[in-house]
């Protein structure tokens, strides 16, 4: 079965090798499209059908973010963006606006074909749907809104990206190491207490259901139904 990619990227050096690397690497998987420019990518996803999309953020005519915003108003397609703006409030705002996962440049085409592979998987594997429920809370990733029992919960968006992601992976042993590099990214240069800090948060803000997230002895947190 072959999986449709397409690459929105102005850089025609990267759009080539990650071409040549997803076909090689692949063997017939991806059949990847390509767009030079925002306006460009937008126009290819009307009436049309991707199973991965890949946005670099500064890109001519519209840029990535806005992009993004546009197909989350109607596709759930996985979204990556790969990307040389590395702040931790773009990285933030890529997550807020729906994006799957965030790689910023110069990366690892090993890794950025690794993190693609599993995405599609997760889509294809289950029924994606705009809320994301476990036990008594609910979280709108496109709305960017969060519910305990009746009650909504207003978090700061450190404490929500580290709710969708364990919400993401409900059930399953989330190491520190791996929220810090989705969140932070390879180049955060201070230690796992920091997630230690926003977890503490992330509880207190859920009131009656913080009880949900269970701390994993030296390993990290576990969201449980």
């Amino acid at each position: 079965m072959a999986f449709r990619m397409l690459l929105v990227e102005d850089d025609p050096e990267i759009r080539e090798i990650i071409t040549d690397y997803f076909t090689e690497k692949g063997q017939g998987v991806f059949q990847t499209e390509t767009a030079s420019a925002g306006e460009e990518g937008w126009n290819k996803c009307i009436g049309r059908e991707y199973d991965l999309v890949i946005l670099d953020v500064m890109l001519p005519e519209l840029d990535g973010f806005t992009l993004c915003r546009e197909l989350r108003k109607t596709s759930d397609v996985p979204i990556v963006f790969l990307t040389a703006r590395h702040s931790e409030e773009d990285r933030l705002h890529g997550y807020r606006l729906g994006c799957d996962d965030y790689i910023v440049k110069p990366f690892s085409l090993a890794e950025l074909y690794a993190k693609s592979s599993a995405l599609i998987k997760r889509a294809k594997g289950t029924v994606r749907s705009e809320t994301i429920v476990a036990g008594s809370i609910r979280l709108n990733p496109y709305r960017c809104t969060v519910f305990a029992g009746d009650a909504e919960v207003n978090l700061a968006p450190m404490e929500f990206a580290i709710l969708k992601i364990l919400m993401e992976n409900k059930g399953r042993t989330i190491s520190r190491e791996h929220i810090l590099i989705r969140i932070w990214g390879y180049d955060f240069d201070g230690n796992d207490r920091v997630v230690d800090n926003h977890v503490k948060k992330l509880r207190k803000a859920l009131g009656h259901a913080s009880g949900q997230i269970k701390t994993v002895f030296k390993k990290g947190y576990r969201l449980e139904e």
